[in-house]
């Protein structure tokens, strides 16, 4: 006599606290990066149908009634003669969307000006993993730019980028990656955009010459906002950057929250002139909040 198919795989045999244990030693060699990213990709889609929405599909999707400016052969005449209304069967948006991802992984990103507070570079990783968790769910394919990682979609794609946001960039101010991009797909930067302007801009234009919309998001610490500095203070650049070293840092915030305030200014301008979006994010905010926006400004467009 053939046993079940548990008893054959010895699972019936194992006691509950023991599958238990082995549950959590599987889940134990995955990036804790990837476990919180899905915790909070979980806590943000309202349902696993989130993204869904009325299409040229294969899918069924919703009966609903007839409009003005519908035509006749849209009418689903089996629904609609169950009772005195006229009934559309819509299907699902099925058209697939890829979207790139760039994190900034260099020096500039590894700043917290608070033990309580995530580093800009961690806050990063986790939004960019946890939006692409999202659009993987919603069908879509995910990748990085420069080739690295080609737009895929499953779980495995995940645990890919996960796997790629433990490498650290030596680089004081990483350039963004602009090769390998796909014409008309979506893209997302994430970065403190406090290097050299000109990198961006060059990267912004080459996706906007092939078609890319897409998404700015700056993270900043909040003192790199309200720069809270007074008396003696020593400030060191990134790596083995400028050093500088003053009596009376108060002196220098009108300076500072200037050219900061004309940084932004300049990230505006150039995501106007290429069609892209432009966000910001501070560290001392929830990651949540963060996450929500993001998947917002991510939201397919017809």
């Amino acid at each position: 006599m053939s046993q079940p198919a548990s008893s054959r795989n010895g699972i019936a045999d194992i006691p509950a606290g023991q599958l238990r244990t082995r549950a959590e030693e599987a889940a134990s060699v995955l990036p804790p990066l990837l476990v919180q990213a899905q915790q909070l990709a979980g806590a943000v889609l309202l349902g696993e149908h989130g993204r869904r929405r009325s299409g040229v599909g294969d899918d069924f999707w919703q009966y609903r009634p007839v409009q003005q400016g519908d035509s006749r052969r849209m009418i689903d005449h089996r629904r609609s003669a169950r009772g005195d209304q006229q009934f559309v069967r819509e299907r699902e948006w099925q058209i697939a969307q890829t979207v790139h991802l760039w994190v900034d992984q260099g020096q500039s990103m590894r700043f917290a000006s608070d033990t309580n507070l995530p580093r800009k570079i961690d806050r990063a990783r986790l939004l960019s993993l946890a939006a692409a968790v999202l659009m993987i769910r919603g069908g879509e394919r995910v990748g990085l730019t420069g080739g690295q990682l080609p737009p895929r979609r499953g779980n495995m794609q995940v645990l890919r980028m996960a796997q790629h946001f433990t490498d650290d960039d030596d680089t004081p101010y990483a350039p963004p990656e602009h090769r390998a991009l796909i014409p008309h797909a979506r893209a997302l930067f994430v970065s403190d955009f406090l290097g050299p302007f000109e990198e961006l801009e060059i990267a912004l234009t080459k996706a906007a010459d092939r078609g890319l919309r897409g998404v700015l998001l700056q993270v900043l610490d909040p003192s790199e906002e309200q720069f809270p500095f007074a008396g003696r203070t020593r400030f060191e650049g990134p790596g083995n950057g400028v050093t500088h070293e003053t009596l009376k840092a108060s002196a220098l915030r009108d300076r500072y929250l200037e050219r900061l305030a004309e940084r932004r200014d300049a990230l505006e301008r150039l995501c106007r002139a290429a069609g892209w979006t432009l966000g910001l994010h501070h560290t001392g905010d929830s990651a949540q909040s963060g996450l929500l926006w993001l998947y917002h400004a991510l939201e397919r467009r017809q």
